[in-house]
């Protein structure tokens, strides 16, 4: 296994209660080659606070940037992404943890298997109550299985620096928050390039289980214009465009209804 670098670039944003863990995930990863990168996006609580404290104590490893103002996920990993030296990005929210053994996988399957310009993993979903969800994403996605959605999770990836610069990071836009990693995986496609998912959960997110019900409309027309963006750029065949719809007619399902759907897509067997 190549003992290459990785830059982890994390956006923090009002995440005090959480972001201690999820910083300490990190340093107890097996892989300890990295830098972790946090900016801070416009936070009100102690969130900035706490990340200088890990910046201060550990000054080699990591490093601590701010945004006056909130801008959005898009523009603050792009900032963070300015600063990366390592050959390779990972991911991270700054309420969410890493299996202990996430970088060593990660790193170990894409060094070995250079066909791939990045990896992902599956996740499990948890809240203060346990875990309560699981991911299943298909282990080689090809374009057609971003029709209903995207096929990677985004927080657990692992891609390699050089791809990221060719694609010139995420792409700011308004229009494209809480949708810039579905964005990011076509610009990668759309150049000829896959990924892949370990079939394993290397990494969990904290989502609560109701979380999906607070996600309004705008979201929803958010991935229904980057659907068709993202379809134009992998020349998608017209028959599949009336997936483009289905965020919106899911924000139109009684609440009930898209509750039983999305438990049961999400549920641990």
């Amino acid at each position: 296994m190549e003992n290459e670098k990785i830059s982890i670039i994390m956006g923090i944003y009002n995440c005090d209660r959480y972001l201690e863990d999820s910083i300490n995930s990190i340093l107890k990863q097996t892989y300890q080659n990295w830098e972790l990168i946090m900016c801070d996006d416009g936070s009100t609580d102690s969130t900035y606070n706490i990340a200088k404290k890990f910046e201060e104590k550990y000054p080699n490893k990591i490093i601590l940037l701010k945004n006056e103002s909130n801008k959005g996920l898009n523009y603050t990993l792009n900032k963070c992404l300015k600063e990366a030296t390592g050959k390779y990005i990972a991911r991270q929210d700054g309420d969410d943890v890493s299996i202990s053994s996430r970088f060593e996988k990660e790193i170990a399957f894409i060094t070995k298997h250079k066909e791939f310009a990045f990896v992902s993993s599956n996740m499990i979903l948890f809240d203060e109550n346990g875990d309560w969800g699981k991911t299943n994403n298909k282990e080689i996605p090809n374009k057609l299985d971003f029709i209903k959605g995207s096929p990677f999770c985004h927080a657990p990836c692992l891609i390699k620096k050089e791809i990221f610069d060719e694609v010139e990071g995420y792409t700011v836009n308004r229009k494209l928050l809480r949708v810039e990693d579905y964005h990011l995986w076509f610009k990668i496609y759309s150049k000829g390039y896959i990924g892949y998912n370990i079939q394993e959960t290397l990494y969990k997110a904290r989502d609560d289980r109701d979380a999906y019900k607070r996600r309004n409309y705008k979201n929803r027309i958010n991935e229904a214009r980057v659907k068709f963006i993202g379809f134009r750029m992998l020349n998608v065949p017209i028959k599949y465009y009336i997936y483009i719809l289905r965020p919106l007619i899911i924000g139109l399902l009684p609440m009930k209804i898209y509750d039983i759907l999305h438990k049961n897509r999400l549920k641990i067997n």
